[in-house]
């Protein structure tokens, strides 16, 4: 059987062509060597490596001037390949993430992510040299248009975002797509309604338990939104969404789709899973390139999670009932399966369009995922809140 990495090899020349084939080779290699080692880290990759004779010294220093190499990009390795394995989506309505990530308290991972499965599957990224997880909207505008650039035009398109991202700009740019938009807000969010009256969004926020629907407001000055904002007695703050859809209850279960999959996608790549922290790397675009090849790894192990449940061997990599892992996971236990028992790789085929639920390990987690916030009140405004709001 051959290695892992000659397998991939195999496979991803279809779609990847880089000008320097030589740059394919290592590619495919360090990719294998990701998938078998778990780990982010250069150093844990060498045992995994085609040894050629090479020190590790040797093997250190070619990984080294492989991630700092500005020609190792998404637009060359990455794209290629997630527009083949998204081919299938087509008219399909998705949803989108765009988040920050701190690392080291020194740079900002900007993400934005397609949520599929209870996870994320990132459509681009960058790593800037920026210690806080407020980043202007100049520098993700590029992490958007890429992101544009790879989603099939026919798709119906809605965008989820963090209160750091409330910005004109951003908010114009979304709107000239065709995109739908929901925004957490802040407190100190300027709202004005339709009678010309300016009030704090927390001015809105109810009592615990209900919720405030204020459809037709202004936000920014001059955009026009929508305004739903719940006091649910489990969150530690209260939700309020702005959006470009008229509010109702079924707003807040669209934003916390957010929740469920950007957050664990930035766990699995910083702890749970590639461990990220512990790459000793310190420079932005090394850390990109870096960020990149462990998409390119878990977007192939989400690939074969998909290939080997329509097997039916999910059974054999995953003890729950039901799926309790996610597709990450089952992938990295099915590609560990497959090269024991000397089975070469299924052939990687497009991901379904439509979204499988979201995995649970337990009843409870399947309980907590299946809960449904029941509001003691819901409100909503035409114009202005009342005074029992604003006391």
């Amino acid at each position: 059987m051959p290695h892992l990495h000659l397998q991939l090899f195999n496979q991803l020349r279809q779609w990847i062509s880089p000008k320097d084939k030589r740059h394919l080779t290592v590619f495919a290699e360090i990719i294998a060597a990701i998938l078998l080692t778990q780990n982010a880290s250069l150093s844990r990759w060498i045992p995994r490596l085609s040894h050629r004779n090479c020190s590790g010294r040797s093997h250190m220093e070619r990984l080294s001037y492989f991630v700092h190499n500005p020609r190792i990009t998404a637009e060359v390795f990455y794209e290629p390949l997630l527009k083949q394995l998204l081919g299938s989506f087509g008219d399909s309505k998705v949803e989108l993430t765009l988040d920050t990530s701190i690392l080291w308290d020194q740079f900002c991972l900007v993400e934005v992510c397609l949520i599929w499965g209870g996870r994320s599957i990132t459509l681009s990224q960058v790593v800037l040299e920026h210690g806080s997880a407020t980043v202007s909207f100049e520098q993700y505008k590029p992490v958007l248009e890429k992101a544009l650039a790879l989603i099939p035009s026919q798709c119906a398109v809605t965008i989820l975002a963090d209160r750091g991202f409330v910005h004109t700009e951003f908010i114009r740019w979304v709107t000239q797509q065709g995109w739908s938009w929901h925004i957490r807000g802040k407190v100190d969010t300027k709202i004005t309604v339709a009678s010309g009256i300016s009030y704090s969004a927390q001015d809105f926020c109810p009592p615990s338990d209900e919720a405030v629907l204020v459809p037709s407001v202004t936000i920014l000055e001059d955009i026009s939104a929508h305004l739903a904002v719940a006091n649910v007695s489990d969150a530690q703050e209260p939700w309020i969404v702005l959006s470009s859809s008229p509010p109702t209850l079924q707003t807040f279960a669209l934003y916390g789709k957010r929740f469920g999959g950007i957050e664990p996608h930035f766990k699995d790549y910083k702890s749970a899973v590639f461990q990220l922290l512990d790459t000793r790397l310190r420079d932005a675009q090394a850390l990109t390139c870096l960020v990149m090849l462990l998409d390119c790894a878990a977007l192939i192990a989400t690939v074969l999670a998909s290939i080997a449940i329509k097997l039916g061997q999910r059974s054999f990599l995953d003890w729950h009932s039901h799926r309790g892992l996610s597709f990450l996971q089952l992938g990295l236990r099915a590609i560990s399966r497959w090269l024991h028992r000397g089975e070469v790789l299924p052939l990687l085929s497009p991901l379904p369009a439509k979204s499988p639920p979201t995995a649970f390990a337990s009843q409870r987690k399947r309980d907590e995922l299946a809960y449904r916030i029941e509001f003691s009140k819901v409100v909503s405004f035409s114009y202005k809140p009342t005074s029992c709001l604003l006391a």
